[in-house]
């Protein structure tokens, strides 16, 4: 890229009912919260992937859904940005769920000292290490498309600004980090699921991630892009 260049639920009782109106209505609730998430056709991978991941709540792996798995779905689609953030286990969260799962960080080689952004432009995943560790697990990014693709490489970050605006494609960067060229991370400008789009080189992020990235991020440090996007 060129720049500058619960559900909720109650029941309406009649008042003298009322001793009874506590057990109806958390039986309604309680119903409804498991009702709440269809089962989607990946619901036993998505499951396992998230039991592995970890931080999303109880989830039982049997390919059933549940209150439990439900919210820990919705929880996981909603981090990362996945519309609707209903629970289904579709395509798009069981294929964000595994590109995550599948993450190695130590292949990045960070250094043993400072901060190493990761960019594993094959999984289309990017985490962030400090003196060799995990400062910020992986997560998803979009990277550039055919004829775009982004470069694989050591670089290191020589711009910094909250809001870059690109000439080319008229359109605002947000937490724009660059790295090589025209290329850096920032906050996405459309929906970063869309498989069929890609950036114009740059690191493509979700909003709460690119804040991190920008919050941590100064001049020097260092960024390795590896691998290759499919299809680029």
């Amino acid at each position: 890229m060129l720049v500058g260049s619960g559900i909720s639920a109650f029941a309406l009782t009649p008042a003298s009912a009322a001793p009874v109106t506590a057990a109806v209505t958390t039986t309604v609730v309680t119903k409804a919260a498991a009702a709440s998430c269809a089962t989607g056709k990946y619901q036993k991978q998505v499951e396992g992937y998230l039991k592995q991941l970890g931080g999303f709540g109880t989830v039982t792996v049997d390919g059933k859904q549940s209150a439990a798995d439900c919210a820990a779905i919705v929880k996981f689609q909603k981090r990362y940005g996945i519309q609707p953030a209903k629970g289904l286990a579709g395509p798009t969260t069981v294929d964000v769920a595994k590109r995550l799962a599948s993450t190695k960080t130590a292949v990045c080689k960070p250094k043993k000292k400072g901060i190493t952004f990761c960019v594993n432009l094959t999984q289309q995943t990017s985490w962030v290490m400090k003196n060799g560790k995990v400062l910020y697990k992986p997560t998803i990014v979009r990277t550039g498309y055919k004829g775009y693709r982004t470069p694989a490489g050591t670089y290191k970050i020589n711009k910094r600004t909250k809001k870059e605006w690109s000439d080319p494609y008229e359109v605002w960067l947000p937490y724009w980090q660059r790295f090589i060229g025209g290329i850096g991370f920032h906050q996405t400008t459309t929906y970063i699921h869309d498989k069929w789009r890609g950036s114009h080189g740059c690191v493509n992020l979700l909003q709460a991630d690119a804040k991190a990235y920008y919050s941590v991020g100064k001049i020097g440090m260092t960024v390795k892009t590896f691998g290759r996007r499919a299809g680029t």
